[in-house]
């Protein structure tokens, strides 16, 4: 038979174990909880939004140099992207490097630039109601000639058309379906610019 003094020993040591229990069930919960919120994250930085920052002035005046932008990543899973979308595409010879245009002729299209700046859409003159630059003849490039789009490319421009490595540029060319990232969706930073983006 146990005295009373043993008993207490007993009854110290169970306690003593349930807090331990209790301990590492909460960092084990923790750890359950910040391992499902970078996953979380991971999945919607990867399938449905980013953050991305504008870097030069190839988009101006639509876009500035240290604009911080959403990008929308899932709508083009649903939906095919459309004339005037400004998109973040990758740049074909250099890893990790992104470029922001927007779109201005569709797969299967001609595009050509005259030289009066004026862009041509299957021989039929391109209206555009945004801000933009009208096209120099130094600058025309490629596009002097119809380019002949693919049926999975894009023809792109910035918005700032005399300061823009584009499609008119060899470098760029047209951009292939595979290598859109995403549509430029929302500008978060600066808070003065806030708001979405128009497209058309």
């Amino acid at each position: 038979m146990r005295g009373p003094d043993e008993a207490q020993e007993i009854g110290r040591g169970g306690t003593g174990e349930h807090r331990m229990n209790k301990v590492l069930k909460e960092i084990i919960n923790t750890l359950l909880y910040l391992l499902c919120v970078l996953l979380l994250t991971l999945a919607v930085n990867t399938y449905v939004g980013q953050r991305t920052a504008v870097e030069g002035s190839s988009m101006e005046p639509t876009l500035s140099d240290k604009d911080n932008l959403i990008v929308d990543k899932i709508s083009y899973r649903f939906q095919e992207p459309e004339r005037f979308d400004i998109i973040v595409f990758s740049f074909k010879y250099k890893e990790d490097t992104y470029y922001i245009k927007r779109i201005i002729g569709l797969p299967g299209e001609t595009v050509r630039i005259d030289e009066e700046g004026n862009i041509y859409i299957n021989d039929e003159i391109l209206e555009e109601s945004y801000g933009r630059e009208v096209i120099k003849a130094e600058t025309m490039g490629l596009a002097r000639e119809t380019i002949v789009i693919g049926e999975d490319e894009y023809f792109v421009l910035g918005d700032n058309r005399n300061n823009s490595t584009d499609s008119r540029s060899p470098l760029v060319g047209n951009v292939n379906r595979k290598d859109i990232i995403g549509r430029a969706f929302v500008r978060i930073w600066p808070l003065s610019k806030m708001g979405m983006l128009r497209h058309q």
